[in-house]
């Protein structure tokens, strides 16, 4: 016989960052851990379920057996030639049989070693339910470094736990945890349906929620997400920005969401897009809305997700607007307040800025990186008084006041300031673009000369951080140079640029002015480079499953340090073919 296994943890918020994970924890042990001991479950085809909102982590495992199969248990003991001494047995053998719970002479023989077999029938799985679930809890707490106490217990988990529902069938499943005994009780929406819900069995889970007002299904409540916002925007004429990650974090965010529309003053539009995609998406989770599909326009609506059907949804809607307003009118006025003076008066008080304290200030930085980026121009045929200038005021947005608020848009605003500061269209570009990318997945520079200005700020911040001894270790990178060495190399073989890179880090490392700049330090640097671009090439998805490692080696090997990165997937491609 079986039966659905319905396992619920009811808490105060989790953080929307925790709540899949641990929700896939969930799912992940107790299916897991049942497998483990031999207890079927999903005989009939039906497909384990997970669930979450902020308030519940939840796992329904389908035709979960009652009991136990039965299980074969066999172990080797010692070899025989060390069992027996004079035709007795010896303490080894002795420890054997007694660590089976039999006598020395009920063993058999295997291999050339003493043998212990016995059928064991199986437990009830009622029984065994409660040690999965504790190791379930243990696999959950590595997932979330820092966890809460509450109460006179010991315990902790990531937030108070106030209800455990543990059912397998319609018996309650009898586990003790938080100083909680597993029940029958779940509890719908805090505020439209508060009062407990007394379940029968699991089978009836998701439809309680959903009369109490809880969407627990997290893919459905994203999709339902995602078509209210999209159906608000129409309503006001416009296409909402829907960035994935925003999304998943709203989803984790709601039990029952629904999309209302505010607004702001038109006066802000003045302040650059990215300001109000900031300012609206990543300090108030709303959605911004624009005029046109290729988002090329920005309107003065946005789409917020509440967590509840108000009575009064225009007290709602001015809730909202009012915390938008007096950030917006902030920025409004760091905009003002930066643009009375033109980038270059920025850039001067960069010596007050410090890079790193073995290294110097922003400015000494900036002073090296214009050597390197002089030098790439040089070579790469660019004109090097643009690439100079441009790299001279790429910090300078460091010493604004829009940067200080929102270090976010460093770089973006600098290319917005040159703008108004009457630069070239092409400078203030190459300011905007030159922290990029900046993770794996994101664009490279469009721009030549904002490739130029990407590459010396990382090869600077690679050599200088190596020539003071400050090289990543295998659980540490606190200067992110896995991320600039990546960036390097991205932007060589996506350009594409005949660098050779291992000739660019000599050159950088010299230009340094702290630490040491020995031939050592420089092949140290090209080698942490030329694994990085190993780990690139190989763990890329177009190159999956192609190349090797052995690949690798072979398309590089005759020319490991006077080889152009751009030429490194050329060669591979040609081995492929050989």
């Amino acid at each position: 016989m079986s039966c659905d296994l319905l396992l619920e943890i009811g808490a105060e918020d989790l953080p929307a960052r925790y709540v899949v994970p641990l929700m896939q924890a969930l799912a992940t042990g107790m299916s897991g851990g049942l497998r483990d001991r031999g207890i079927a479950w999903g005989s009939k085809g039906a497909a384990l379920q997970s669930f979450a909102t902020p308030r519940r982590i939840a796992v329904i495992i389908p035709d979960v057996a009652l009991q136990q199969s039965e299980r074969n248990i066999e172990r080797l003991g010692p070899a025989l030639k060390a069992a027996m001494k004079d035709g007795q047995p010896t303490k080894a053998a002795l420890g054997f049989a007694s660590s089976c719970g039999v006598a020395f002479e009920t063993l058999g023989e295997k291999n050339g070693k003493l043998y212990f077999q016995k059928t064991e029938p199986g437990q009830d799985s009622l029984a065994l339910i409660p040690e999965i679930f504790e190791e379930t809890l243990k696999k959950m707490d590595q997932l979330v470094p820092k966890r809460m106490r509450w109460g006179s217990g010991e315990e902790t988990f990531v937030r108070p736990v106030e209800w455990i529902c543990a059912l397998l069938g319609s018996v309650v499943i009898p586990l003790q945890r938080f100083g909680l005994s597993g029940g029958r009780r779940t509890f719908g929406h805090r505020f439209h349906a508060p009062a407990a819900i007394e379940l029968d069995n699991a089978a009836g889970y998701e439809a309680a929620l959903r009369e109490a007002r809880v969407w627990a299904d997290v893919q459905s409540r994203r999709v339902e997400i995602r078509t209210q916002i999209e159906r608000e925007a129409q309503r006001l004429g416009g296409h909402a920005r829907i960035s994935e990650s925003l999304l998943d974090e709203v989803s984790a965010l709601v039990e029952w969401p629904v999309a209302i529309s505010g607004s702001f003053e038109e006066k802000y539009l003045e302040l650059p897009p990215e300001v109000i995609v900031s300012t609206v998406e990543t300090n108030q989770r709303y959605f911004n809305v624009f005029a046109d599909q290729a988002q090329s326009k920005l309107t003065h609506h946005f789409i917020a997700i509440s967590n509840i059907e108000s009575r009064d949804v225009n007290q709602v809607i001015s809730g909202n607007e009012r915390v938008v307003r007096p950030r917006l009118s902030d920025a409004l006025f760091f905009w003002e307040q930066d643009l009375k003076q033109p980038l270059e008066d920025h850039a001067a008080r960069l010596d007050a800025v410090t890079f790193q304290k073995d290294l110097g200030s922003t400015a000494d930085k900036v002073g090296r990186m214009m050597l390197i980026a002089r030098r790439l121009a040089k070579t790469l045929g660019e004109d090097g008084v643009a690439a100079a200038r441009a790299t001279a005021l790429c910090k300078a947005d460091l010493q604004t006041r829009a940067v200080f608020e929102m270090p976010e848009l460093q770089g973006i605003m600098g290319g917005y300031y040159a703008a108004r500061s009457g630069e070239s269209e092409v400078v203030a570009r190459a300011i905007s673009e030159h922290y990029l990318p900046v993770q794996q997945g994101t664009d490279i520079p469009s721009t030549r000369l904002g490739q130029i200005v990407s590459l010396a700020d990382k090869l600077d911040s690679l050599a200088g951080i190596f020539a003071i001894g400050q090289k990543p270790t295998a659980s540490k990178d606190p200067y992110a140079l896995r991320r600039a060495a990546l960036g390097v190399l991205r932007i060589c073989i996506e350009a594409p640029l005949e660098l050779n890179v291992a000739h660019l880090l000599y050159e950088a490392l010299q230009v340094q002015t702290s630490g040491d700049r020995s031939e050592k330090t420089a092949q140290s640097l090209v080698s942490f480079m030329m694994d990085r671009l190993q780990n690139l090439i190989v763990g890329s998805e177009r190159e999956q499953g192609k190349v090797t490692a052995e690949i690798y080696e072979a398309a590089i090997a005759a020319a490991r340090e006077d080889l152009p990165t751009s030429d490194v997937l050329k060669r591979i491609d040609a081995v492929l073919r050989f």
